[in-house]
């Protein structure tokens, strides 16, 4: 009987596995052309992806070019208009790489689905399997013994038992490690489609920065109606202003003399904050007594330059440099003839350490909001005292800096009197190279 028993259980396994792989090859049949449509469509999407990225380096390129024409009217609109079209684009690729990450999700669950079904026959073919062997266990020893013609027909008959055993659990385990597999892999592309969706949304926000900024310069070709000289005048007239704007922000400076207690600086060490624009960095000014500083004196009253400005096209995504709360926003350009910071946004970090941001296009926090390294805070600009598309970004004392109306010092005689920024002592300056990352 045992060993009835034992050739029952061969025949019973190899049914299984004629059973399973007659029903996987039907479902195999039928899941293939799904599987070939959903790569075909990976495809197409991916040459679609590398010829968008291809225009977007043609938009790069020209705006590095127009980037180094001579300032001008039509300069300035036709890099707008660059950067319009390259952050179209990027949207486009963006929703392009969603679409094939919705589309391998499709193929992992499809995988996933095929391995449960395999693991589930192939479960309940050995749970029969085990069951059969088990009523052939029943019979005595001597029983067996004696059907076997003696002791080595019983170990022969145990010797396949457990191969069988092993070589159907051996699948199980197969396929439930690649069951496992690809259950990590679809969670990372589910991870991953959320990442792509939030970046389309600041590609979007972007987007929607670019229009408005475009939509200033067309009021000011409306303003200079569309003549060179014009606007010429007009950026003199800024740079006059501006002038102004920093000796009544020296005056307030030495008003507000207050001692920086070398305790309170944080000390230098590259890496304590990360860049605020990513990406290739390219400074256009540094901090202190730059060449641009000492050729503009009455610009800088002889104090330098108060940080760095970092090239950074219209639009450009503007980053946290640290964790921190948003201690002020603001918007000078608000008061009639100011220029100066533009809009800015300040944050106050655990490490006595501010981070100033400067001539930003948008603002997307408000005071008071916590942020994370690398958290989106804005997008550059030319705003305020700028004559070309740049972020300026500062670090400050964070124990000696005031957010206060300039008017305090100039008694409210000077454009900007009313517009409120942040302020501390010449030596609440820091020089940013010396906490971000070596370049």
């Amino acid at each position: 009987m045992r060993s009835s028993a034992i050739y029952t259980l061969v025949a019973a396994c190899a049914s299984l596995v004629l059973i399973i792989g007659g029903s996987l090859a039907q479902a195999d049949s039928s899941a293939s052309s799904t599987a070939a449509n959903l790569q075909s469509q990976i495809d197409q999407n991916n040459q679609q992806i590398n010829a968008l990225n291809q225009e977007i380096a043609q938009y790069q390129t020209q705006l590095d070019a127009t980037s180094k024409q001579r300032q001008s009217l039509q300069t300035t609109i036709n890099q707008i208009n660059l950067s319009i079209k390259k952050t179209t684009t990027s949207i486009q690729v963006t929703q392009k790489q969603i679409n094939n990450t919705q589309l391998q999700i499709s193929q992992l669950a499809q995988g996933i689905s095929n391995a449960q079904d395999s693991i589930s026959k192939e479960q309940q073919g050995l749970a029969q399997a085990m069951q059969r062997l088990d009523e052939a266990d029943q019979q005595p020893l001597f029983v067996s013994l004696l059907m076997e013609n003696g002791i080595s027909g019983v170990w022969n008959d145990i010797d396949t038992n457990l191969q069988l055993q092993s070589a159907v659990g051996a699948h199980i385990q197969s396929l439930a490690t690649q069951k496992q597999v690809l259950t990590n892999t679809k969670t990372a592309q589910e991870t991953k489609k959320t990442q792509l969706l939030q970046q389309q949304q600041m590609l979007q926000t972007e987007q929607g920065s670019l229009a408005a900024t475009r939509a200033a310069q067309n009021q000011l070709l409306v303003q200079t109606k569309n003549k060179e000289a014009n606007y010429q005048a007009l950026i003199a007239q800024k740079q006059a202003q501006a002038a102004q704007l920093q000796q009544a922000l020296t005056n307030l400076k030495a008003q507000y003399n207050q001692a920086v207690n070398p305790n309170q600086i944080t000390p230098a060490a590259p890496g304590i904050l990360q860049w605020p624009i990513a990406g290739k960095i390219t400074i256009t000014q540094y901090f202190g007594n730059t060449p641009f500083a000492d050729a503009h004196a009455p610009l800088y009253s002889g104090h330098g330059h108060d940080g760095l400005d970092i090239a950074a096209p219209i639009g450009t995504p503007v980053h946290a440099a640290l964790s921190g709360v948003i201690l002020a926003t603001g918007n000078t350009d608000a008061v009639a003839g100011c220029y100066s910071f533009g809009k800015w946004v300040m944050i106050k970090h655990d490490n006595g350490l501010n981070t100033m941001y400067a001539h930003l296009s948008q603002i997307s926090v408000s005071a008071g909001q916590q942020v994370s390294t690398g958290d989106v805070i804005g997008f550059s600009g030319e705003t305020g005292y700028a004559t070309g598309p740049h972020l300026h970004f500062g670090v400050y004392v964070s124990s000696v800096t005031q957010i206060i109306p300039l008017g305090q010092a100039t008694k409210g005689t000077a454009p900007c009197s009313r517009a409120v920024m942040p302020v501390p002592p010449v030596s609440g300056y820091l020089n940013p190279l010396n906490y971000l990352p070596s370049l």
